[in-house]
């Protein structure tokens, strides 16, 4: 019985320090959008973000839009080209999560390009409806972004903004994602930082990742004045 608990805890000690590399790994190589730290207030990191192109589109649930987008990916485009998703994964309201599905690639016949984080969602009032959008690598821009087939599918330029954004880590329940706004909203009004949107969440790791390893924000875009 002690040599068989033995062989079970070995097991599940590897099958853990198995996950926590591939956890990393993934983060690693995965390829994210381009930001500058302007400022820190607290704990809360003002970045800016350049202009980006995107593909997004509105439906009645998130499976329903990652699946309009994951097609685009695959090569519902006019050019048959092939996207593949990295993270994170960015969810509009706050109380709300969307994790990070396997990776995906973009890019022409014959060529992997892969996209750039964030996968952006946000709902509509009354929570029926869901807007959603995977960034595409900086190479694209609204015009040189491959088409998409659907006509519930659209490419569009998100300009240049700056976000507030506070992290943490574990699994981004309802609850921890509001109380983590929550902190980041107040941090803000107490230091007197405006804002301009929104608060969302962004997820970078694939649903498997290890709780504790799990990289995890809440983000909202302010305004810029003379401090940054």
């Amino acid at each position: 019985m002690v040599r068989n608990s033995a062989i079970v805890a070995g097991v599940a000690g590897s099958a853990l320090a198995a996950a926590g590399v591939w956890t990393l790994y993934q983060r690693y190589t995965t390829e994210t959008v381009p930001y500058t730290v302007v400022a820190h207030v607290g704990d809360v990191e003002l970045r800016r973000y350049p202009e980006q192109a995107v593909v997004e589109t509105t439906a009645s649930s998130d499976n329903a839009a990652f699946g309009r987008l994951f097609r685009y990916l695959s090569g519902a485009n006019d050019g048959g080209e092939e996207l593949s998703m990295t993270a994170p994964v960015e969810v509009g309201d706050p109380g709300t999560s969307t994790e990070m599905t396997a990776p995906v690639e973009v890019g022409p016949i014959g060529r992997a390009i892969p996209m750039t984080a964030p996968v952006e969602t946000s709902r509509g009032r009354g929570g029926d409806e869901v807007r959603m959008a995977f960034y595409l690598p900086p190479e694209y821009d609204a015009n040189s972004a491959p088409r998409p087939t659907s006509d519930d599918v659209a490419v569009l330029e998100i300009p240049e903004r700056t976000l507030a954004v506070g992290g943490f880590s574990w699994r981004p329940t309802d609850t921890r994602v509001a109380r983590e706004t929550e902190q980041l909203l107040e941090t803000l009004e107490t230091a007197g930082v405006p804002l301009a949107g929104k608060p969302f969440f962004m997820g970078y790791d694939a649903p498997w990742a290890l709780p504790f390893l799990r990289r995890n924000e809440v983000a909202v875009e302010v305004e810029t004045h003379g401090g940054f």
